[in-house]
């Protein structure tokens, strides 16, 4: 039940990292309107749009915890009616959230002995999204390579950790253990990625032997491992075929049976040149003044939770990254915030969408485009490629305005079509 290579990861901003756990915890294990086996059942589903084997593995087991039926791990033909008309809605939100419309949330709604309530839905709405960014953040930081057997993950841990995940809050001791100990890691985030490679290499070599670690290193090499093994650089090399031997229910085996029409994917949305009806404009509906209000009415609490994130992100400290780019860091940040919300169709009418050219650079656009619309297509050699001048810690950054991004999106299609529906 432990989300350990994230927490790793997001512990290079720990001040991020605390709200996240909060948000997290909430979301999982407090009270709200849905069961908690549904919850974890959601996330599978979710997780699953993705081919995200480290969240559906982590979510199975917090959901047998949970009391949840055995029987539902087989597929979705093996759960309730319930559960299972939430699929549509999951299928649209991973992967072209404008199809959303208030048609949707009505049917969910009167399906007579099935029907959702506005407050459940509502959960689950918030549940689908943050399981969504999330395997955006797991696949963009290479946590799942390190879950497959026979794929030998390039962004090992760099300190040993047993952080415990779902019981972590902002006023439990675990959290503040978190924050003592990413403080510290926090400075290793002052090395450049090369130092911190070298690191990493020492304390592989340490665990997993001198051979491995030489293996490794002529795998980077050859670009591609020979024989056998599965090669990380290949995303086009299913998941699915990572069965686990050790005789353990994860239900990751074949994620396909977690959900329906597999090949419904992330399409570009409509060109500037086409009908622009679609457009999502925020100053017709913004988080701020729409979505925040609507969300903690119907889910109490949560508002204030996810609009701590949302803050929390946009006011990590990226000066050198800006400096590097030459302009401010709130710039090069709204860049990247913007550039991610114009692919879902959101737009901005203050904004110059022509600095996106002069701020990104190709491989980081492209970098940015994989991990937010088809994360499943990400591995951490991709990773490692972007910005290979700057710092582990900025490349981490750049992850999380993907993930909070990527999650806000996705929220203010779900949130409009609920408000259209109750109007």
């Amino acid at each position: 039940g432990r989300l350990e290579a994230v927490t790793q990861q997001m512990g290079y901003h720990p001040q991020y990292l605390d709200s996240f756990l909060k948000t997290q915890h909430y979301l999982m294990h407090m009270d709200g309107p849905l069961p908690f086996d549904c919850r974890h059942y959601i996330a599978i589903m979710a997780a699953a749009r993705h081919q995200c084997r480290y969240l559906v593995n982590l979510h199975v087991l917090q959901f047998l915890r949970a009391g949840g039926d055995p029987q539902w791990l087989r597929g979705l033909d093996f759960i309730p009616p319930k559960l299972r008309n939430l699929n549509e809605i999951n299928k649209i939100l991973a992967h072209r959230p404008w199809l959303i419309t208030k048609e949707h949330i009505e049917k969910l709604l009167k399906i007579s002995e099935w029907s959702w309530s506005l407050a459940e839905l509502v959960h689950a709405v918030v549940l689908l999204a943050h399981c969504h960014a999330l395997a955006s953040f797991v696949f963009g930081c290479g946590c799942e390579q390190d879950e497959g057997p026979g794929v030998r993950g390039l962004l090992k841990p760099s300190s040993p950790g047993n952080q415990c995940f779902c019981e972590a809050t902002a006023s439990n001791g675990c959290s503040q253990d978190l924050l003592r100990i990413n403080r510290k890691r926090s400075l290793d985030s002052c090395m450049e990625l090369d130092s911190l490679r070298e690191r990493m290499q020492r304390i592989h070599m340490e665990t997993e032997g001198r051979e491995e670690t030489r293996l490794l290193q002529q795998d980077r090499e050859e670009g591609e491992g020979q024989g056998a093994e599965l090669s990380i650089a290949d995303p086009s090399v299913g998941l699915f075929s990572l069965a686990d031997t050790d005789g353990e229910v994860t239900g990751a085996t074949n994620l396909a049976c977690y959900m329906q029409d597999p090949d419904f994917g992330y399409q570009d949305f409509a060109r500037r040149d086409e009908d622009q009806t679609q457009v999502f404009r925020v100053q017709d509906y913004s988080w701020e003044d729409h979505g925040f209000s609507l969300v903690n009415r119907l889910y109490s609490d949560i508002g204030h939770l996810l609009d701590e994130k949302f803050r929390m992100v946009d006011g990590l400290q990226s000066s050198a990254i800006a400096k590097r780019q030459g302009c401010e860091p709130s710039v090069f940040k709204r860049g990247i915030w913007n550039y991610i919300h114009c692919m879902f169709g959101i737009r901005y009418d203050d904004y110059d969408y022509a600095e996106v050219n002069q701020l990104l650079e190709r491989i980081l656009k492209v970098y940015i485009k994989t991990v937010t619309c088809y994360p499943e297509k990400t591995n951490s050699e991709m990773f490692d490629r972007f910005w290979k001048q700057f710092k582990h810690s900025e490349k981490v950054h750049v992850n999380l305005l993907i993930l909070e991004a990527r999650m806000q999106a996705e929220l203010l299609y779900a949130l409009q079509a609920i408000t259209q529906y109750m109007i």
